[in-house]
């Protein structure tokens, strides 16, 4: 690989046809993408491929399965801690937790997983509120190679002071190492919490309903999308969530302005919480 090579500008017809071939070939769908943001993405690997025009890059990625594997790694948001956002993580346990306390059996998901770590720290949460032993944790993601990571929960070690600190604020009951333990320099979350969690591949651009859910945890994934895609995958959600079910949005993220708004109300508006109607 060459850090020096600075790719071509390219155009947007470019990108069209590169989004295309790629959905043609694989049938991973990044066409409804935020354009701005995909067009960044697409150009950093560019960079780390040491291509210089998109159409050869293109040739290349077709060719090479391993190629489009590693190019994932740039087109999918792959960023997340333990706990991330705790207000977030508060509110589910002091306002939403009481709800789905009152349903005899629990299924979750939590789409756009990434590697893992939003899935677990819901387990853990579940788990202190006496509910992880009655509730199946659906967490799904379309990058083949951090669902093997979330399946195997293990973390660098390293990350575990901000893990801590964390956990802590919002609201966890203990500490956090008992959830999991050091070798080194990589800690492996416990057992019971990898046995309540199916990991999944599913894309909310192409994929559709697949189970009914009390609550979705879908968080920074909708921003990367444009809006008609935005809305196709609450539409997605929204089908997911029994009647009076939670969704959970990240900070940036509303329903306002889509044409899913009706359908719920603000449950929790400064944490991005939503009830199904």
């Amino acid at each position: 690989m060459d850090a020096q090579v600075t790719p071509t500008p390219f155009a947007d017809v470019e990108l069209a046809h590169f989004l295309d071939a790629l959905f043609e070939r694989y049938h991973y769908d990044f066409r409804r993408y935020a354009g701005a943001s995909l067009k960044r993405r697409v150009a950093s690997a560019l960079v780390h491929f040491g291509e210089d025009e998109l159409p050869t890059f293109e040739r290349r990625v077709l060719e090479d399965p391993a190629a489009f594997a590693e190019l994932l790694r740039f087109l999918t948001v792959q960023v997340s801690d333990l706990f991330r956002d705790p207000p977030y993580f508060r509110a589910v346990r002091e306002r939403v937790v009481p709800v789905l306390a009152t349903y005899p059996s629990l299924k979750i998901w939590v789409a756009g997983c990434a590697t893992g770590e939003e899935a677990y720290s819901l387990a853990i949460l579940l788990a202190e509120e006496g509910l992880l032993a009655r509730t199946q944790i659906y967490a799904t993601d379309i990058h083949p190679e951090s669902l093997r990571t979330a399946a195997a929960g293990v973390y660098a070690l390293e990350r575990f002071a901000r893990f801590s600190e964390n956990y802590l604020q919002a609201g966890g009951r203990a500490s956090l190492s008992d959830y999991y333990t050091a070798d080194y320099s990589a800690a492996v979350l416990d057992g019971s919490l990898r046995k309540a969690i199916l990991f999944a591949d599913h894309s909310l651009a192409t994929d559709s309903v697949f189970a009914e859910m009390q609550f979705i945890s879908c968080r920074n994934v909708l921003i990367y999308f444009d809006r008609d895609l935005q809305n196709h995958a609450l539409g997605v959600l929204e089908s997911s969530l029994c009647r009076r079910g939670f969704l959970g949005l990240g900070l940036k993220e509303s329903l306002r302005f889509t044409t899913h708004a009706n359908a719920f109300r603000e449950f929790a508006p400064d944490e991005r919480l939503y009830q199904r109607l």
